[in-house]
């Protein structure tokens, strides 16, 4: 005690001397606490140098927004990741885990080949982005209704594209197209093929997402109905409940439907087994990440720094998604007497799927509602979809991302109150939902959703029938039934660890048969 008491000692004498010296020794002149000097006026600026140290300013802070926040919703990918993987069985962890980090592989190449020319070749680009975007001047239009696909941009090349304004926004709609990309894998875990997800991923990325996402974000039909019929301002989707989050559940709705149920899952009676995910805390984790990650997502969607309207995106995005778990967890405490961990997580990943359309047009209290709602709708959702309509969803993205996608783009329609979006899609005024008088702007956001049954579940459906029927989207009952880290991957993810089996790891004559398992007992 003595002998650390001296070290101590020791220790504050050194630092006080320190201090002296540096008091001693300090030239105040020489320093510049302030940054004064940074930008050193010489009295002979013109108002053309002032304007363009502005400009410069000005699009600096755009252009480091934008990628920043690009960066960061990149990082969803490790958040799908874990949560998929946490929710699903141990044997099956390396292939669901590398099955989402091929998903941004085969999308970002895909979406680099053609679809941001399909998406935003006919856009103009981003206003806060320079001027360059002006080179996106190609979209194929029917007369009469509006824009249907871009057609400049392909490979990022065509005159006019090689510009920072065009790449900048190339990234940072590429990341949010790969979440659309990876929301239905989780829906087809634990029996899927690997090789028919990387098909799969190159038909979202280079056809399905693009013609949509130009329909509302590219300048497209659906952006167009409040200029050319008069309903509000047209399709509004500020951050993607219906490009992106809708999409991708219709995607697992029709994947869900078409690959069949794992082996076991339902009886012949009818009831159901539950199929515990093998890493709860992993998957708890990936919902963290892509809590911390939507603040980009969603505030990031301003493309402009100087946007003063992301701190309301960001702080309404926090408080559905808060709002949106906490129910969900009482919701089943209430109901089962036990606050289940993955229906939490899936609660607060609803609600912050249901506040990405409205995130920027509604107040707080409204994005409380918003979320709430969420929160009670992926929990019933859940149950429904799979004791009604008999569908697998090993990780609920059906209820967390087709459902609440759907609310938040009627939400939008409901409790937009005026405050924000004068001017956006050619309207003037700010976009106003029905309970704030404005109807017109409801109907714009049921076409939409009209719009994503047809093409996203309906264009889905077919892909993915004609898919299994070439190709084959199941694996074996074999190679189910074992685990598809070694089928599939040639590596397991726990090499060290003996993973217990149980009744779940085989066939049983209990189970109810599964007619997408016909093919392989004719071989």
């Amino acid at each position: 005690m003595k002998k650390s008491g001296t070290i101590i000692g020791l220790l504050l004498a050194l630092g006080i001397a320190a201090i002296a010296l540096a008091l001693a020794f300090s030239s105040p002149g020489s320093a510049d606490p302030t940054g004064a000097s940074y930008v050193l006026p010489t009295g002979s600026e013109t108002i053309t140098d002032v304007a363009t140290t502005a400009n410069k300013a000005y699009y600096g802070a755009n252009f480091t927004w934008i990628m920043i926040t690009g960066f960061m919703v990149f990082f969803f990918q490790c958040g799908f990741a874990m949560v998929e993987t946490g929710f699903c069985r141990g044997k099956n962890a390396a292939h669901t885990m590398t099955m989402n980090f091929m998903v941004f592989l085969v999308g970002a190449i895909g979406y680099f080949l053609c679809g941001f020319a399909f998406q935003f070749g006919g856009s103009g680009g981003a206003a806060g982005l320079g001027t360059g975007g002006g080179a996106l001047n190609s979209m194929l239009s029917i007369p009469g209704l509006g824009g249907i696909l871009g057609y400049k941009g392909f490979l990022l090349s065509g005159d006019g594209i090689y510009d920072p304004g065009i790449y900048a926004l190339f990234f940072f709609q590429m990341v949010f197209m790969d979440t659309t990309v990876t929301i239905p894998t989780g829906a087809v875990a634990e029996r899927v093929k690997y090789s028919a997800v990387v098909i799969t991923s190159f038909f979202i990325s280079m056809f399905l997402y693009p013609l949509f996402g130009n329909w509302v974000w590219g300048g497209g039909w659906l952006s167009t109905l409040g200029k050319n019929f008069g309903l509000g301002h047209g399709v509004v989707d500020f951050a993607g409940s219906a490009v992106v989050h809708s999409m991708g559940g219709m995607l697992a709705l029709a994947g869900a439907i078409v690959i069949g149920p794992r082996i076991g899952k339902f009886k012949k009676d009818g009831t159901t087994r539950a199929f515990p995910g093998h890493d709860i805390p992993m998957a708890i984790i990936g919902t963290i990440i892509l809590f911390f990650c939507w603040f980009s997502f969603n505030a990031g969607s301003t493309l402009n720094s100087s946007d003063f309207r992301l701190s309301v995106v960001a702080t309404n995005t926090m408080v559905a998604g808060a709002i949106g778990g906490l129910v969900a967890m009482f919701y089943m405490w209430i109901k089962y007497g036990k606050p289940d961990p993955s229906m939490t997580a899936n609660g607060a990943l609803a609600g912050l799927v249901a506040i990405t359309a409205p995130c920027a047009f509604v107040n707080a209290a409204s994005a409380f509602i918003i979320g709430l709602i969420a929160g009670l709708l992926v929990c019933v959702s859940v149950a429904f979809v799979e004791n009604k309509l008999k569908l697998d969803d090993p990780v609920g993205a059906i209820s967390v991302h087709c459902v609440n996608g759907l609310w938040g783009v009627l939400s939008l329609g409901l409790f937009a109150d005026g405050s924000y979006g004068d001017g956006l899609n050619g309207v003037a005024g700010g976009v106003t939902g029905l309970l704030y008088g404005d109807a017109s702007q409801f109907a714009a956001q049921l076409i939409a959703v009209i719009v994503l049954f047809v093409w996203g579940f309906g264009v889905s459906f077919v892909f993915f029938k004609v898919l299994d029927k070439i190709w084959g989207l199941r694996v074996s009952p074999e190679a189910e039934l074992v685990g598809l880290d070694i089928p599939e991957m040639g590596i397991a993810a726990y090499p060290d660890l003996q993973l217990i089996k149980s009744e779940l790891d085989f066939d049983s004559a209990d189970n109810a048969a599964i007619k997408q398992l016909a093919r392989f007992k004719t071989r």
